[in-house]
């Protein structure tokens, strides 16, 4: 019996022991008016004689010979509501002084007066036990009976969970949908598995030949790569049974009982071969034995014993294949490893390009595009995404879509959602002072400006002053490729760029704010790395210098350094040349376009983000104005999808406004009034066209600018790939 059914049972058990409490109480309390207490003789007028020779007496309801319930000729009971129940519809009750007593009195009476109507009398003996007396009883011992029934279930329910506590915990799934087609981004890892695959639908082709296959596949890759998804791939195009655990279920307060349950899976999987056997985070209870501060685990240790027996013991199980998954193989132990167990090793990497490419038109599947979207722009924008972070993004890009309410998806939703899953959602509604914003305008154009400017810097994407995150703007570069090498000159491109932001604020301000925090800690460190690591200055040398990584407790507590402090001294003099020189580089480069800044930053103001096409503009030589204007056209254009899209299903109410030419006219004639005030109000403009810099304005910036102001977590060059060369949210 399920436990949905056994549960329905007992609840309607226990409701119908309920009502028949409720029912039997109700008869039983229910006995109608409590009739008066009057005595059978006396001097008063209310007693039973006096009644009886008054003539006032209809009926009488004896019972027993000795209890007696008088019914009034003027009573406001009925005759039949008396006779149906009389010891309940009675006027009077008299106790009498005996039956025959009462009966010679009655016959006293007739003898006296021949014109005596005698009234009705009836007697009643109980012969035995009465029918409410038996079934309270009754109905007692059944409902004790049902709260005995349950107590019992109950306890042999807890008796037979505790028999199977040592039970696994796995999941069977016999038609999984997910299909070879269903991944993308990954082929050679899909041909490794398919020879899985084809072992389970045809094992003569292997065996023919003398082939064993793989008795385990460990797939090791970072978070989100589709390491899971490939398993029940595997598991669709074999349809095969298909155990899948955790490598967490397994382990349990109780020694003995992980241990218990690795015996209990592989016995309901030799049952069901050939099937596939799933552990994900194996990690969990496959990590290397004898490690760790503070001495072992015993439990996790017995389980992983028992998991190395069943996979290559004295047993055989040849129609079980075992496939895990894992981000951190480094820490699993060696004996699970070794070829018997894990034959195969699959890395799942992150996908290239082209897989991005692909994994786009995978999740875009279900969803309507508009014509501009790219997924080959798209792809090479979303260097370091993994195929769980691209399914997010168009996700975002989906809702962000249907909150404009447009029928299709364009490409700035996509870029948004680029954004949101990079730096988190934008903060319009956060209050930016004047000071701030010019601030962060002139830092973002710094970036953008020397990213365009070197050769070794990627293209720039988007630059934005709204705040994103813990970001007060950002400027997003869009590789061409996926370097895997980095070279001396392009670090040296980036750390200029970084330090960018930094140089458009002296040059313009005269002063510097902490807004270039991040910047700098990203640019040390990269710098640091080319010193100490990665052998690319001259007073050091080819010198590794770096310290150890600890992948457990205490990363920066066991964290050495391997050299002298003169050469810690040489270290630290070889980063600050590095930086002093980007720097200087990037003082140089922000005056010679010191006029496509002022530029962008006009543009910036007025349209708070601008993309690569207008970056282009504006280096071609085009004003502020013309950008604007063509920022207007492209907001039209995308107007446009929501001009002609019907209101959703649901949503009432819903209005679309079409604005007439001459409306949208009078509105930038009032928006360019506003910003020819607005500009009077902020003083006169500096020769060059750019906002002059007032003599207290960069002591305002240096107060209102807090010390922890857009310093946002970036990654490390390589450690980081979604931050690769500067492609990741700048923050100011």
């Amino acid at each position: 019996m399920s436990k949905k059914t056994s549960a329905i049972l007992k609840y309607t058990v226990l409701a119908v022991a309920i009502i028949a409490i409720i029912v039997l109480l109700w008869l039983m309390l229910d006995t109608g008016r409590e009739p008066e207490t009057i005595p059978y003789s006396g001097d008063q007028v209310q007693s039973l004689t006096s009644l009886i020779e008054n003539g006032d007496v209809r009926s009488i309801y004896i019972v027993n010979g000795s209890e007696a319930y008088v019914l009034l000729n003027n009573s406001q009971i009925s005759y039949d509501a008396f006779k149906s129940n009389p010891t309940g519809n009675a006027d009077y009750y008299v106790e009498l002084p005996g039956y025959s007593i009462f009966f010679n009195y009655l016959e006293s009476l007739r003898a006296a007066n021949a014109d005596f109507v005698s009234p009705e009398v009836v007697t009643h003996y109980y012969t035995g036990v009465s029918w409410t007396s038996f079934i309270f009883p009754a109905i007692m011992l059944v409902v004790m009976g049902i709260v005995l029934f349950i107590i019992f279930r109950q306890s042999a329910g807890a008796n037979k969970q505790a028999m199977n506590f040592g039970k696994t915990k796995a999941r069977v799934n016999m038609n999984v949908p997910v299909r070879f087609s269903d991944v993308a981004g990954a082929e050679e890892e899909k041909e490794e598995l398919k020879e899985i695959v084809d072992f389970l639908k045809n094992p003569q082709k292997f065996s023919a030949l003398g082939a064993r296959i793989p008795k385990g596949v460990l797939l090791v890759g970072p978070p989100g790569t589709g390491k899971t998804l490939f398993a029940k791939a595997v598991a669709g195009e074999s349809n095969v049974p298909f155990f899948s655990i955790s490598g967490s279920d397994f382990v349990e307060m109780f020694v003995g009982t992980g241990a218990a349950r690795v015996r209990d899976l592989f016995d309901q999987a030799k049952r069901n071969m050939p099937c596939i056997v799933f552990i994900d985070e194996i990690d969990a209870v496959g990590r290397q034995r004898g490690t760790g501060l503070g001495g072992g685990h015993d439990e996790r240790e017995q389980t992983l014993n028992q998991l190395l027996v069943q996979m290559d013991g004295f047993e055989k199980n040849d129609g079980i294949i075992i496939m895990a998954a894992t981000n951190r193989a480094d820490i699993l132990d060696p004996a699970l490893l070794r070829p018997g167990r894990f034959d195969r090793q699959i890395y799942v990497n992150i996908p290239d390009v082209k897989g991005r490419e692909a994994i786009l038109k995978v999740h875009s599947r279900n969803k309507p595009l508009a014509p501009d979207v790219s997924f080959k722009i798209l792809a090479r924008m979303t260097s370091g995404f993994s195929g769980a972070d691209l399914e997010n993004l168009l996700n975002e890009a989906a809702i962000l879509a249907a909150r404009a309410n447009r029928k299709v998806i364009v490409m700035e939703d996509i870029l948004e959602g680029i954004n949101k899953v990079i730096a988190g959602p934008q903060k319009k509604s956060r209050v930016v002072t004047d000071s701030d914003k010019r601030i962060t305008a002139y830092h973002e154009s710094g970036h953008a400006i020397i990213a365009k400017v070197l050769e070794n810097c990627d293209e720039v994407q988007e630059v934005s002053i709204i705040p994103r995150g813990q970001a007060a703007g950002y400027t997003l570069t869009r590789p061409e490729t996926d370097d895997s090498h980095i070279t001396k000159g392009k670090l040296i491109d980036m750390i200029t760029m970084m330090l960018g932001g930094r140089a458009a604020e002296e040059i313009v301000i005269h002063d510097i704010s902490t807004g270039a925090s991040n910047d700098i800690q990203r640019a040390s460190t990269i710098a640091r790395k080319m010193v100490t690591e990665w052998g690319m200055s001259k007073a050091v040398g080819n010198m590794y210098l770096g310290g150890d990584k600890e992948v457990f407790l205490g990363r920066d507590y066991g964290t050495t350094h391997s050299y002298s402090e003169q050469l810690g001294g040489v270290i630290d003099d070889e980063i600050k040349t590095i930086l002093d020189k980007c720097y200087a580089r990037a003082l140089e480069l922000l005056n010679k376009y010191r006029s496509v800044m002022d530029n962008m930053v006009k543009v910036l103001f007025a349209k708070d983000t601008i993309y690569t096409d207008e970056v282009e503009m504006l280096f071609e030589g085009r004003s502020a104005e013309e950008v604007i204007k063509a920022i207007d056209e492209r907001q039209a254009k995308k107007d446009s999808y929501k001009r002609d899209a019907a209101p959703s299903a649901g949503r009432t109410g819903a209005r679309v406004e079409i604005i007439s030419e001459a409306e949208l006219n009078r509105m930038k004639e009032r928006r360019a009034a506003e910003e020819a005030r607005a500009a009077e109000d902020k003083g006169p403009e500096a020769a060059d066209g750019s906002p002059a810099a007032k003599p207290s304005e960069a002591d305002d910036d240096a107060k209102e600018a807090a010390p922890d102001k857009g310093a946002e977590p970036d990654g490390e060059v390589k450690e980081d790939p979604k931050n690769k060369d500067g492609n990741g949210s700048d923050g100011q």
